[in-house]
């Protein structure tokens, strides 16, 4: 059916939303592809469902191309199988949770791991079942604390997930790969730059994962990689771990008066000044910097833990939530360190942490009750290395305190800063820097969920076993926004053909009826010729107000019927580059259906195969 502006459900906007903060968000409401009803919720429109369609439609053609089967879950689900798994508790305040007329608890679907198990625990007992794998696209539901950006870190979001189950972990291998090379197809066909990197696997478990990014400067990830080939996540990067070092020759320590030394700089620059070396000046490098955190487990339990790292980096919160997930981390407040006097406010030293501290005591569920707050250490504080720290006294801190010898920790942990020109950890080459927007993340999920829900076939052999899973997610709606974000220009949208909510864009400007004529006849050809088209039929607009709303909508080629008609001409414009060429509009249909062709990489509509 023609789409004509005329009668289209839409309205552009000349001016910016004040809530957004990047082009996808500020040119899909100002498009009128979405509207905002509430903090990370929006209102989809008929051009934004039409773009999402398309983006739909390629990601379940990749999906069943490897033989993946659809099916559809309810979003509002019952309590008790995420119980079994422990993700009630995990998610913490990061679901929506609510109870029913009797009381019963449920929760809109974050996720749908536990569902899927049980679907095919319910209807599959025999290895030759399986292999199987299974998707859906559906909607999904997350209490974000800070929803920002507008799709990009939504409330309510349409997301892909596909499950795979095998009975052994060869079968998951060659699952997992099958969806690998099926989202590198998704990404070729969506015309997306895409990096596959490393990750954490965090609350969803599993022995691997990996995630698809999209680089933007816009992206909330971090990502590294090397000259090399290393990729990975900025929450995955493992620190390569020096050699230990020999300190049999090292003097003892010596705790010295360094009077208002808070801060690292300070203690530097006191250190350098009461303090000199003999062979060179100290450094940030040379401190170890005692950094005091706080813990809320999915329980609400709060625990005060230090890190120690090295002076001359920081704690990346990023990284640091990766690793002690599902608990939450943010910086001590003043009430967490009034209530450990101990913990000498720009003066702690490992000499009252973790086991070098006050004797311990645990409740039955081995929490920590009372004694030294758990101390953790960044992996470059090797045993035999020395270092000035607090000394736990006001105005004083150790030098020449040596790991190993004068204090140990309760393990280590990754939470520094990851920085360009750091080793790579497979010694491929220093590490650059880069942000991307994640749209997939895969996992090998093993046998996790599995295990919990008591998903078991028989083998050949008559054997009950359990069987493995992995789990493969696709952000529709994030993939949308990052197609935005990397098409569009001053003006408005570009948007690639596979993904426009047309392919052309006919705009009859002026007044001469004519011209509507003309108009109408050439949008009607183009959609006998199998292309979708967009027919700007208003009477009473104005040729500016026009090219100002197609260029805004982004459909990537249109055709300009005005005042060359009398020249017998009408005029072809590629939104993307700018270029214009006129021709006859009986020659208009042709050319059209020509560019379409190649853009999408295959013959003209109704031209012999």
């Amino acid at each position: 059916m023609l789409l004509k502006m005329s009668s289209l459900f839409v309205r552009t906007l000349r001016e910016d939303p004040a809530e957004a903060e990047v082009a996808s968000h500020r040119l899909l409401v100002r498009a009128g592809y979405i509207r905002r009803a509430a903090p990370g919720i929006y209102t989809w429109l008929p051009l934004g469902l039409k773009v999402l369609a398309k983006v739909e439609r390629i990601v379940r053609e990749e999906m069943d191309a490897i033989g993946a089967q659809e099916v559809h879950f309810p979003a509002l689900l019952p309590k008790e199988p995420y119980e079994a798994t422990g993700r009630w508790t995990e998610y913490g305040p990061n679901i929506f949770r609510l109870r029913d007329r009797k009381d019963a608890e449920y929760l809109l679907a974050p996720t749908h791991e536990e569902m899927f198990t049980l679907l095919v625990k319910d209807l599959y007992s025999s290895y030759k079942d399986l292999p199987l794998a299974l998707y859906q696209v559906q909607t999904k539901y997350r209490d974000e604390a800070r929803p920002r950006a507008g799709l990009l870190r939504g409330r309510e979001f349409i997301m892909k997930d596909a499950y795979s189950f095998d009975v052994d972990d060869a079968g998951l291998e060659r699952s997992y790969g099958l969806q690998r090379q099926a989202y590198q197809r998704i990404f070729e066909r969506l015309g997306l730059e895409y990096v596959i990197v490393r990750a954490m696997s965090g609350a969803m478990g599993g022995s691997m994962s990996e995630e698809f990014l999209h680089p933007t400067p816009v992206g909330e990830d971090t990502f590294v990689r090397s000259p090399g080939g290393y990729a990975a996540n900025v929450e995955a990067v493992a620190t390569p771990v020096p050699e230990a070092v020999d300190a049999a020759g090292l003097p003892p320590a010596e705790v010295l008066d360094t009077p208002g030394s808070t801060t690292i700089e300070t203690l530097v620059a006191q250190a350098n000044r009461l303090h000199p070396r003999p062979d060179r000046p100290w450094t940030a490098a040379d401190t170890l910097k005692n950094v005091v955190l706080a813990l809320t487990h999915p329980d609400g339990a709060r625990e005060i833990v230090v890190v120690g790292l090295p002076g001359d980096r920081e704690v990346d919160l990023k990284r640091l939530q990766a690793a002690v997930e599902p608990a939450e981390v943010e910086p001590a407040t003043e009430a967490d360190l009034a209530a450990r006097p101990e913990l000498v406010k720009g003066y702690i030293g490992p000499a009252v942490l973790g086991p070098n501290g006050a004797a311990r005591t645990y409740d039955d569920d081995g929490r920590l009750t009372g004694g030294a707050v758990r101390y953790l250490l960044d992996p470059r504080v090797v045993p035999g290395t020395a270092w000035v720290t607090g000394a736990d006294a006001e105005g004083k801190h150790v030098f020449g305190l040596v790991a190993g010898r004068d204090f140990t920790a309760d393990g280590t942990i990754e939470a520094a800063e990851v920085r360009a020109g750091d080793p790579a950890p497979d010694g491929s080459g220093p590490l650059e820097l880069a942000r991307g927007i994640e749209l997939g993340h895969i996992f090998a999920l093993g046998r996790k969920y599995a295990s919990a829900l008591d998903l078991k076939v028989l083998d050949a052999g008559g054997k009950a076993v359990v069987v493995t899973m992995g789990s493969y997610g696709f952000g529709v709606t994030r993939a949308l926004a990052a197609l935005a974000e990397a098409n569009h220009d001053e003006r408005g949208l570009v948007w690639p053909v596979q993904v426009a909510p047309a392919h052309v864009h006919v705009l009859a400007t002026g007044k001469d009826p004519e011209v509507f004529a003309t108009a109408e006849r050439l949008a009607g050809e183009l959609e006998a010729a199998g292309l979708e088209v967009l027919y700007d039929d208003r009477p009473k607009v104005s040729a500016g107000v026009k090219f100002a709303d197609a260029e805004l909508l982004g459909v990537p080629l249109a055709v300009v019927v005005g005042r060359g008609l009398a020249d017998g001409v009408v005029e072809v414009r590629r939104r993307g580059t700018g270029e214009r060429e006129e021709l006859p509009p009986a020659q208009a249909v042709t050319r059209l259906r020509a560019l379409v062709a190649e853009a999408l990489g295959r013959e003209p509509a109704g031209a012999p195969a």
